[in-house]
C-alpha cells in the first residue's frame, strides 16, 4: 500500500473508531456492567478467539475486519474478551476498550515498559503468548497484569487478546526499578572492564558482589546457552532458548528479542530465590554486552 494511501487508511479507520465509540456510549456502558461479573477466559478460550478474529480477516478482508473490531457492540467484544490490532510500525488499527488508541503509536505501561515494542518482536516470530499490564475494564479500569496473545497476520499486521491475571500484584516501585537498572548498568560496566570470562565467574559466584538484597545477575548468549546463573548452577552451560514459564511463556526468546535491540524489560514468572523458590512475577531489565552475548537481573512481585 502507498505510504500516503496506508497513512489516509489509519486516519480513516481512526475516525471511525471514535465513531464508533460515541455512537456505543450507551450501550458499551451496560456491556462494562456484564463484564464486571469478574469472569475471566481460560488461555485456550482466548486463543480460540483469536483464531476465529484471523480467520474473519481471511474472510472479510483488513478494513471490513478492523472496522468489525472497532465496534464496542460488535462480535468481538464477549465479556472481558476483545481483539485489538496494530500493524508494525506500532500503530494502533483497532482497540474496541479504549478507542483513543487507535492510530497512536507506542505504548508504555505503568512500569514504564515498552508495550508495543515487545508485542512487535514477539509478532515477528509468528506470535504466541506473553504479559503485559493494562486497564481491565471489569475492574474499572485498574491497571492488572495480563496474559495476552498474538497472532502475525500476514505480516501486514497482527492481533491480540488476553485474560487477565488479576490476583499478581503488577505494579513495581519506581524506585525499585531504578535500583535494578543500575544493578544491571553496574554488571555491564564490570563486564566491559574485566573481560567476558572474569565478569561471569563473579556473576556466577553466590556469595560475591553481583548477588545482593534479592538481586542477581544471569547471562546468556543469543543461541540462548546460560552463561550465568547462581542459584541455579546446574542450569550453567545449558542451551534454554525453548524455556517456558508455568503460563506457557518463552521467556528466554522474548529477553533475547530485548537484548538484540540494545535493552529493555519482560515479565515473565520464575523461581524467586529469597522465597524458597516460589513461583512469582518477576520484571527483569536486560542489556546487550558486545553482540554477542546479554546480562540482566530482576525483581520479583512479591519483593
Amino acid at each position: 500500500m502507498h505510504p500516503r494511501t496506508y497513512g489516509e487508511f489509519i486516519m480513516r479507520i481512526a475516525a471511525l473508531a471514535r465513531m464508533v465509540a460515541l455512537m456505543s456510549l450507551s450501550v458499551l456502558a451496560a456491556i462494562t456492567l456484564c463484564i464486571a461479573s469478574d469472569q475471566t477466559a481460560s488461555a485456550d478460550e482466548v486463543i480460540a478467539f483469536l483464531d476465529e478474529a484471523v480467520a474473519y480477516v481471511d474472510n472479510n478482508g483488513m478494513e471490513n475486519a478492523l472496522q468489525e473490531f472497532n465496534d464496542p457492540t460488535g462480535s468481538f467484544v464477549r465479556g472481558d474478551l476483545y481483539i485489538f490490532a496494530y500493524d508494525f510500525n506500532g500503530t494502533c488499527l483497532a482497540h474496541p476498550i479504549n478507542p483513543e488508541l487507535v492510530g497512536q503509536t507506542s505504548l508504555l505501561d505503568i512500569n514504564d515498559v515498552d508495550v508495543v515494542g515487545r508485542e512487535i518482536a514477539l509478532a515477528k516470530r509468528g506470535g504466541g503468548t506473553m504479559y503485559i499490564v493494562f486497564s481491565n475494564p471489569s475492574h474499572e479500569g485498574k491497571e492488572e497484569l495480563k496474559q495476552i496473545h498474538l497472532e502475525n497476520v500476514n505480516d501486514s499486521m497482527y492481533l491480540g487478546s488476553g485474560r487477565y491475571l488479576s490476583d499478581i500484584r503488577a505494579s513495581f516501585d519506581q524506585g525499585e526499578r531504578d535500583e535494578l537498572v543500575a544493578f544491571v548498568n553496574e554488571a555491564l560496566k564490570y563486564a566491559q572492564e574485566n573481560g567476558k570470562e572474569k565478569a561471569l565467574q563473579a556473576f556466577n559466584d553466590p556469595e560475591g558482589n553481583f548477588a545482593r538484597d534479592g538481586l542477581y545477575i544471569f547471562a546468556y548468549d543469543y543461541e540462548g546457552q546460560n552463561l550465568a546463573l547462581s542459584h541455579q548452577p546446574e542450569l550453567v552451560g545449558t542451551n534454554r532458548i525453548d524455556a517456558q514459564d508455568p503460563n506457557g511463556v518463552y521467556f528466554i526468546q522474548q529477553i533475547t528479542d530485548m537484548a538484540k535491540n540494545g535493552d529493555g524489560f519482560a515479565y515473565y514468572v520464575y523461581p524467586d530465590p529469597s522465597n524458597n523458590m516460589t513461583q512469582e512475577l518477576k520484571l527483569s531489565y536486560v542489556m546487550d554486552v558486545d553482540g554477542t552475548w546479554f546480562l540482566g537481573s530482576g525483581i520479583y512481585s512479591s519483593d
